[in-house]
């Protein structure tokens, strides 16, 4: 084992919340030694990014440090100065934040932004920092790096931003990173590309890595140990392949439990139940307990201490000894039975031609000079009771063609029918009347609820605007109604969705959008933003509102393992269009696009070996202002022939249920 670098003992950060300090941070130990990837993951609020700012000594003006000791190579850094604390930041730590697009400073350059690090911490200056920025630049792939450091963060997408981040923080070569979620706000494909140039870097510098995250899929792949935080304390530490072998907590085995999958398509998911404790408590008992499913009475007798089960695996469990469980390692068995012996019902939904093209303008009287073409001639299907999942990069036209469908956004070209009757050809009041059989669940609960309305307030709305249902003792009834469905309190009623926690303003969100009986629901990302047990869920619901309402879904996401657990068929879309349309089983099965198997390959998956072959995709998404001629994909497709730039493929029918748009399969 390499040497130690960081040592964090008995760490605890607490903040003031008034009678009470909440214990983000409640005394906390592990080490990180030198070259290694150390893995901290847990729920939202469990206190991973409070333990990386403690670290950092970056805490908000509410929160203190009470006692703990953070030693660096030796060196102990809470009784640093700050002036001297300064120079530790960035030079010999730095932190990747979570959201770039709010870390980068908005009125700087990127190239400004990296010369402030040489310049305060290397001494670099002029013509050599501006040198040594278009080396960054170009170390962490970003195209055209010297074009891209004289532009400001807005100019950047959000794959590049997070390239900028990791430029910034390996300025100074430091001898740790702390990468806070650093992929969370990004696409597969982009993500694999990051996580792969973090262990290029630290195999080439002997960097270490805190690593915080809640993508288990990641964990795999990155790390070297596991560490699981629950209710600002470490729960289980392990080697990766311990953990991933066989988790020892009851909640990290929940956590493997709530991840969507193909293995799991057939049943409901696990889900932990209640919330996290208030940390204000001062805990006498294990924290995990009132949602522990193998709880005994000694779990409420103290807290326990961690219990030493192997060299390096050591779990705060009175249970710990107990046999384990295994997990992860297995590929998904698709049979293609499941669907082709299924009566295919008659479609809900159809789509055809569908185009979304945005002008731009440009001079004093705006003349059109071209067109942004976010959706440029889609079909699709929806039969009543079935889930189609709409998935690609980010800018590829997902969320504009899900809101072109349900006239959010009035479409350029094409048609789209709903139970027969041609949407995009109402106006006025027959348009406003069709929106009760068509509704849409935003990505962002945080975002789509208004927050000075009450629940009772926001599930009416809909109601007396689109239904006949007029009467406000119905409505209420209705309203009640709808929050049992959803798994919620005839309570809820009378609170704002700021009392409310992420997965639960996301059950308020489909409440209302079921408050008018609606056939189709478009489904725009609807649980990226929470954790895997909160995702779990809201993936069952929707599964158990589909089987009792015979509801049909549009689900638009880049989560591949949420597709693999609850749709039926897939399109995948590239730069506004779709290349392959097929069942589940046949597209993520066997995927017959170059783009689909890259898309598929670089999601994480969980395996205890560390690992998986990745298809690996150059450059970003091309713009759909000029795109590529001829196969739209012929400019990262690492199967490329000549007539791929000459002409757009058609459409080939690979079976009943299937077609792809590729010039490796013929016409």
């Amino acid at each position: 084992m390499s040497e130690v670098l960081l040592s964090v003992k008995n760490l605890r950060a607490w903040i003031d919340a008034g009678a009470e300090p909440l214990r983000a941070v409640d005394g906390i130990d592990f080490d990180i030694h030198r070259g290694e990837t150390f893995a901290v993951v847990g729920e939202s609020g469990s206190g991973k990014s409070m333990t990386a700012l403690s670290i950092l000594r970056l805490l908000p003006d509410a929160a203190q440090i009470v006692s703990g000791s953070v030693m660096l190579d030796g060196r102990e850094l809470m009784g640093l100065p700050e002036s001297e604390m300064r120079d530790v930041r960035g030079k010999r730590i730095a932190m990747i934040f979570q959201e770039p697009g709010t870390s980068l400073n908005p009125v700087m350059t990127v190239g400004a932004q990296i010369r402030e690090v040489l310049a305060r911490h290397l001494r670099i200056t002029g013509a050599e920092a501006v040198r040594r920025v278009v080396q960054l630049l170009e170390g962490v792939g970003l195209p055209s790096p010297a074009h891209r450091a004289a532009e400001y963060p807005f100019q950047l997408s959000g794959g590049m931003k997070q390239r900028v981040m990791i430029a910034m923080a390996l300025a100074a070569e430091p001898d740790l990173l702390i990468a806070d979620e650093p992929t969370t706000a990004l696409d597969v494909t982009i993500q694999a590309q990051v996580l792969d140039l973090l262990r290029d870097l630290q195999r080439t510098r002997g960097m270490a890595v805190l690593l915080i995250t809640h993508d288990l899929g990641i964990v795999s792949g990155m790390a070297h140990r596991v560490a699981v935080m629950y209710a600002g304390r470490l729960m289980e530490v392990a080697d990766r392949a311990q953990f991933f072998g066989a988790p020892r907590h009851p909640y990290s085995r929940k956590l493997f439990e709530s991840l969507p999958g193909a293995a799991s398509r057939g049943g409901e998911l696990a889900v932990i139940p209640g919330q996290v404790p208030a940390l204000t408590e001062n805990f006498t008992r294990c924290r995990f307990v009132d949602r522990c499913d193998v709880a005994i009475p000694a779990c409420r007798e103290g807290e326990p201490a961690m219990t030493v089960l192997a060299p390096g695996h050591s779990v705060r469990c009175v249970r710990a000894s107990e046999p384990a469980t295994t997990y992860g390692g297995a590929a998904a068995h698709w049979d293609a039975a499941e669907f082709g012996k299924e009566p295919q019902p008659d479609a809900l939904l159809k789509v055809s031609g569908l185009k979304v093209h945005f002008p731009i303008r440009k001079g004093l009287l705006r003349r059109t000079v071209g067109q942004v073409k976010a959706v440029d001639g889609i079909a699709l299907s929806i039969p009543a009771g079935r889930t189609l999942a709409l998935v690609g990069e980010s800018g590829c036209g997902k969320t504009t063609a899900g809101k072109a469908i349900i006239q959010l956004i009035d479409p350029t070209g094409g048609r789209v029918e709903l139970d027969g009757v041609a949407l995009n050809e109402l106006r006025g009041e027959a348009l406003r009347r069709s929106r009760r059989d068509y509704q849409i669940v935003f990505q962002d609960p945080y975002a789509s609820l208004n927050p000075r309305m009450r629940v009772g307030d926001i599930l009416a709305e809909g109601q007396v605007a689109l239904s006949d249902n007029r009467d406000p003792a119905a409505v209420m009834d209705r309203s009640a109604e709808l929050l049992r469905q959803v798994g919620m309190g005839e309570e809820s009623l009378g609170r704002y969705p700021h009392e409310f926690s992420g997965g639960q303003r996301q059950r308020i969100a489909i409440a209302r959008a079921l408050a008018v009986r609606p056939k189709l629901l478009v489904c725009d990302e609807p649980t990226s933003a929470l954790d895997v047990s909160v995702q779990a869920q809201i993936l069952n619901l929707l599964k158990n509102l589909q089987r009792e309402l015979k509801l049909s879904y549009l689900f638009i996401t880049h989560n591949i393992s949420v597709v693999e657990y609850i749709a039926h068929e897939v399109a995948v879309m590239y730069l506004g269009r779709i290349v392959e349309r097929g069942t589940v089983a046949e597209v993520l099965g066997a995927p017959a696009h170059p783009y689909t198997r890259a898309l598929i390959s670089s999601v994480p998956r969980i395996d205890a070996a560390g690992g998986h072959p990745v298809v690996r995709l150059g450059g970003e998404l091309p713009s759909s202002v000029n795109p590529p001629k001829g196969c739209h994909f012929s400019a990262r497709c690492p199967q490329v022939r000549d007539d791929c730039r000459s002409k757009y493929p058609e459409a080939v029918a690979l079976s009943e249920t299937r077609t792809v748009n590729c010039w490796l399969h013929g016409i």
